[in-house]
């Protein structure tokens, strides 16, 4: 794996979400309704990443541009994700920022369930925290998958999805399924 400083690969992330929000905030905001999320929830490794760690929890953050008139709208979210050693000894922490875009299916408008589609890529910093010895971590590009659904009922909504990381580190990706469940509010 590549070495990458702490405070290196954690501030390449945040300054480029930083920069991301500055420049498409004046653009999305004057266009496009704006809603905002928290969320969290469970973190299962799959494939190759499962035989090391074990179901873990992570946290998001998101803001989602979507015109009224279209299905299509585009999310950018932040997450910290950490799953733990299998056997204990330390734990694998991602900390990661993507750009999705979302498709929300046509549905009545009488009814307050939304299913939607979303999928997209990022920067994902993977980091190995060993109990004992030192740390190393790698920041890469991934991309992610999934579906949900809201709910919305006067302005505040919750929300439920899944999604497939693929995370292009040395050796075998990193993959992992978070499941999230959380509130939006805005727009």
């Amino acid at each position: 794996m590549t070495r990458v400083s702490e405070s290196g690969g954690l501030g390449k992330a945040v300054a480029a979400g930083a920069i991301a929000v500055a420049l498409l905030t004046p653009f999305v905001s004057a266009q496009t309704p704006v809603e905002f999320g928290l969320g969290a929830g469970i973190s299962i490794p799959s494939g190759a990443t499962s035989n090391g760690l074990k179901t873990g929890w992570h946290g998001t953050a998101l803001a989602q541009f979507k015109p009224a008139a279209s299905p299509v709208g585009f999310q950018v979210d932040a997450s910290y994700t950490q799953l733990g050693f299998d056997g204990g000894g330390g734990k694998d922490q991602i900390i990661s920022g993507t750009g999705n875009a979302v498709y929300t299916f046509s549905v009545s408008p009488e009814t307050q369930f939304r299913p939607y589609l979303i999928g997209g890529g990022g920067v994902y910093n993977v980091k190995a925290k060993p109990d004992a010895g030192g740390s190393f971590s790698e920041t890469k590009f991934g991309v992610n998958v999934g579906a949900g659904f809201n709910f919305k009922t006067s302005g505040v909504g919750v929300f439920v999805e899944g999604r497939f990381h693929n995370v292009f580190v040395s050796g075998p990706d990193f993959h992992y399924i978070p499941i999230t469940v959380g509130v939006r509010f805005g727009g």
